[in-house]
């Protein structure tokens, strides 16, 4: 079994594109796809609702989609090829309550890809990816501390090359692949080579808790 965890440094750089792509594009994986998903204060991990809950069965939850109409992230990773998809939700700074489960369903899987960067505290994939937006200033702290364990980036060529990020920049991995996109298509001809070249390597180094 692979492990491929897809990341990025803030919401919306097209993280969820970039797995639904691959998925689509390495359709002989057959993938079990997970979106990981953490809420700040007064969201509900059951739904993601707002609420003012506090009990311990709200700290994480977790379902399989069964839609594929493309509609929610998960439903995309269906539309595009996935056998199985799930969204994971859980408090900020709460995934490790989640993880004997998510734990159970990787067990499961053929492949597994996961869109997350707090999964890395919990497991070590086969590949980790970092999607990066250089129009875009947020870097989250998870995003940061996961990126120096990046096997390779993406980023949104159709921006400046100059990254807004004050006090980041990508010297110390520069000798990483780095894959250029330009939206709406997410993933390239390189990057699934890429792929393709280390996932077919004889030793896997994924690592379960």
């Amino acid at each position: 079994m692979a492990i491929v965890v897809i990341g990025g440094h803030s919401r919306n750089v097209g993280k969820t594109s970039v797995v639904a792509g691959l998925i689509a594009a390495l359709p002989a994986y057959n993938w079990t796809a997970f979106k990981i998903t953490q809420f700040g204060h007064g969201r509900c991990s059951l739904n993601g609702k707002p609420c003012h809950c506090a009990t311990s069965d709200h700290t994480w939850a977790i379902s399989e989609e069964k839609d594929r109409s493309g509609k929610s992230d998960s439903s995309r990773f269906l539309l595009a090829g996935a056998k199985r998809s799930f969204w994971v939700r859980a408090e900020q700074g709460r995934l490790a309550g989640a993880i004997s489960t998510i734990t159970r369903r990787l067990a499961e899987s053929e492949n597994a890809i996961l869109e997350s960067n707090s999964i890395l505290k919990f497991v070590q994939p086969d590949l980790y990816i970092s999607v990066l937006d250089p129009a875009i200033a947020d870097f989250k702290s998870s995003a940061l501390a996961a990126l120096s364990k990046a096997d390779a980036l993406v980023v949104n060529a159709d921006h400046n090359a100059h990254a807004s990020w004050n006090g980041i920049a990508l010297d110390d991995i520069s000798d990483r692949p780095i894959f250029r996109m330009s939206p709406p298509t997410y993933v390239t001809a390189g990057m699934v080579d890429f792929l393709r070249a280390k996932l077919s390597l004889p030793s896997s180094r994924s690592r379960l808790p």
